[in-house]
């Protein structure tokens, strides 16, 4: 059955949710490694340019568990 909607309805189907939970477990994933690595490394530019890619991978895990607490609404 192929319905074709005015406007997107507020839900996250099955196929989404599958999705967006592979999203976050990317992002959990690189988040650790990238946090762990910080404290490895010596070197202050490297430890900054890693502080910013954990803050991406942390402001993506923080959006999609956003989408899931409005349950696919747009508020």
């Amino acid at each position: 059955m192929n319905k074709k909607y005015e406007t997107v309805p507020n839900i996250i189907t099955g196929k989404d949710l599958d999705y967006l939970s592979d999203m976050f477990n990317w992002n959990y994933g690189a988040y650790k490694k990238t946090r762990d690595s910080i404290n490895k490394i010596q070197d202050m530019e490297m430890k900054n340019m890693l502080e910013k890619a954990a803050n991406v991978f942390n402001n993506n895990m923080t959006t999609i568990l956003s989408i899931l607490e409005q349950g696919g609404k747009n508020e």
